[in-house]
């Protein structure tokens, strides 16, 4: 038995259309949603996901997808009644004409609310009227399904998103990586880290986004099924079916198509299964969301420019200290030598051929040196031509 809310207060309209904020109190295993509907009114509600997929028709495994506890990646799903959109951390139930959202009080979803309350208002003629009053607007008529709208709104809201974290990022990257080239430290070095572990998360975001996004496009009868309203109006249980066909009118990326591109949609086709209006939102924001991960990809090869650059920097202060202990190492055994025949000449043990000898002690001190200099220029020399060192 589905499990219903404990109580329950019905959504109070104020100003002409701005629904009140309701709560409603659930079990123990409800989570915080708010419901928005096609005449903008809202409803807080602490609902259980039995209620949920009573109330939406659909599956347990399509509502897990949207549990903040299990990792899922970014996944658009087209059901019979409902779109279920897991977008990070958006996460809504779509229908022909109300959103469920979850979380709402979370500070990245609070924009989408908002965005929400100003954009699925139907506009009129020149005017949208909420609240009682008209706000002039673009001039066109929005007749786009109330699921498209919604969904432009979340779609917009994620690529926004990442926009403005690829952003941060770039500007956060650039001037660290361009320090790092003229002062290799440790702490360059960190920093540098973080920021390339930050942006190969970002990155793996942006591209599910992009994957999923590419998914939608490349399958036709994946797109009819988002086609709720024309699902609705047909009564048919066929993914795709239904007479109407709908065009953009959204002050958003997806609507800064062409007119000429617009009217093309607005000639009303025998087909059922045409998706074309839904294929030019898809394709404006897959063309978004490929600028971004293209950006965050330039900065990737940026990052490995640098990388090499200073791999090799630190090969040639490597080289340098090789070079360095190979001609200490040769001093040292030169030296030693040297101090060999010192300290042979220097025992304190009688010689018959010393006595009387004693112009020869500058002999032994000029031979021992030079040996000792030659040997030096020899090994240096047989290193060079090795190639152990550098000329």
């Amino acid at each position: 038995m589905v499990r219903d809310v404990l109580a329950e207060t019905e959504t109070t309209s104020l100003d002409g259309g701005v629904g009140m904020l309701v709560k409603k109190k659930g079990t123990a295993s409800a989570r915080s949603w708010i419901l928005i509907d096609s005449d903008v009114n809202e409803t807080i509600m602490d609902i259980d996901k039995y209620a949920i997929m009573h109330r939406v028709q659909i599956h347990a495994r399509d509502l897990r997808i949207l549990d903040p506890l299990l990792s899922y990646p970014s996944t658009i799903l087209g059901r019979e009644r409902a779109i279920v959109l897991n977008l990070e951390h958006i996460k809504a139930i779509i229908t022909a004409d109300e959103v469920l959202l979850r979380d709402p009080s979370d500070d990245n979803v609070i924009p989408v609310v908002e965005e929400l309350r100003r954009r699925l208002p139907v506009v009129i003629g020149n005017h949208a009227e909420l609240g009682g009053q008209h706000d002039v607007e673009t001039g066109e008529e929005d007749e786009s399904p109330f699921e498209f709208r919604a969904l432009e709104v979340f779609l917009e809201a994620i690529c926004s998103f990442h926009a403005a974290r690829t952003t941060e990022l770039e500007t956060d990257a650039y001037p660290a990586l361009d320090e790092l080239t003229s002062k290799i430290s440790s702490r360059n070095l960190d920093r540098v880290r973080k920021l390339k572990s930050a942006m190969t998360r970002l990155t793996a975001r942006v591209q599910k986004v992009r994957d999923e996004l590419e998914r939608l496009l490349d399958d036709d009868d994946d797109m009819a099924d988002l086609y709720l309203s024309r699902k609705l109006s047909s009564g048919s249980p066929v993914s795709g079916s239904g007479a109407a066909s709908w065009f953009l009118g959204s002050p958003t990326i997806g609507s800064k198509i062409s007119r000429a591109s617009r009217a093309s949609v607005m000639t009303v086709h025998g087909d059922e299964n045409d998706v074309e209006e839904l294929e030019m939102l898809l394709e404006a924001y897959f063309m978004q969301i490929d600028g971004t991960l293209n950006k965050l990809t330039t900065l990737r090869e940026y990052i490995d420019d640098t990388e090499d650059y200073i791999n090799i920097q630190l090969d040639n202060h490597r080289n340098q200290l090789i070079q360095l202990e190979l001609f200490l190492s040769s001093g040292t055994v030169c030296m030693s030598i040297y101090a060999l025949v010192t300290g042979i000449f220097g025992m304190n043990i009688p010689y018959t051929w010393n006595d009387d000898h004693g112009y020869m002690f500058k002999w032994v001190v000029i031979l021992s040196g030079v040996f000792s200099a030659v040997l030096f220029l020899l090994i240096v020399f047989y290193a060079r031509f090795k190639g152990l060192v550098g000329s």
